[in-house]
């Protein structure tokens, strides 16, 4: 009866592993000043679901860079710019810095030890840009964890898993498509692919986005 339990147990356990499943992305944002800090999440259903890599990042509107981004790290000299800097996360200054970076979890800094590298769809400057490159202009950009073994990209309590901080003025507005690549968080276990959208600014009411219509129908009454 002890095996019986402890076999059913087991496959239980494995059942419940292939079936974790990535199931979205959340943003938190926090207002500051004339600019707004979204950090991106990608949510999942499975206690050790392990995020690898990120890729494939673009611009729904189908533009050729995605930009407007503000940077403050070592590369910017701890000031803010919209002209250069890094997302590379070890170049973070401190926590809760004003920044724009990339990882797959861990922590930030050059303390942190974060692994998250860019994949050559950066280009040759790498995280070393201060925009990023759109899929249909460059590839497939992405980043991923470098070191897999240290499953820096596990979820956390809330099944959730960092994957970038993007900061903008507070007027912009992106819709951005992403795919992600995660395993259950044992060596050699099957690869698993999630996709999905984001926003990144002020999403308009139905009413708004009503008016915005009227709006556009009124213009074009006008114009005939």
């Amino acid at each position: 009866m002890r095996n019986f339990v402890l076999a059913s147990a087991a496959l239980a356990g494995i059942v419940a592993s292939a079936n974790a499943t990535f199931t979205n992305y959340s943003v938190v944002t926090t207002a500051a000043g004339a600019l707004n800090v979204y950090q991106v999440y990608g949510n999942f259903n499975g206690a050790t679901d392990t995020v690898l890599n990120a890729f494939q990042i673009h611009n729904t509107n189908g533009s050729g860079l995605i930009q407007g981004f503000t940077h403050n790290d070592a590369l910017t000299g701890g000031a803010a710019s919209t002209v250069s800097g890094t997302w590379n996360p070890q170049f973070v200054l401190a926590p809760g810095a004003i920044d724009s970076f990339l990882c797959i979890g861990g922590g930030t800094g050059f303390a942190s030890g974060n692994s998250t590298n860019a994949d050559p769809g950066f280009g040759a400057a790498g995280f070393n840009q201060v925009g990023l490159p759109d899929t249909a202009a460059a590839g497939v950009a992405g980043w991923f964890n470098s070191n897999p073994p240290n499953i820096q990209g596990r979820v956390n309590a809330s099944g959730q898993v960092l994957l970038g901080q993007f900061v903008l003025s507070s007027s912009a507005n992106m819709v951005l498509f992403m795919k992600v690549g995660y395993n259950n968080g044992i060596a050699g276990s099957a690869v698993q692919f999630g996709e999905g959208t984001f926003t990144l600014g002020a999403i308009p009411a139905p009413g708004a986005v009503a008016l915005l219509g009227l709006a556009g129908l009124a213009g074009r009454r006008r114009r005939a």
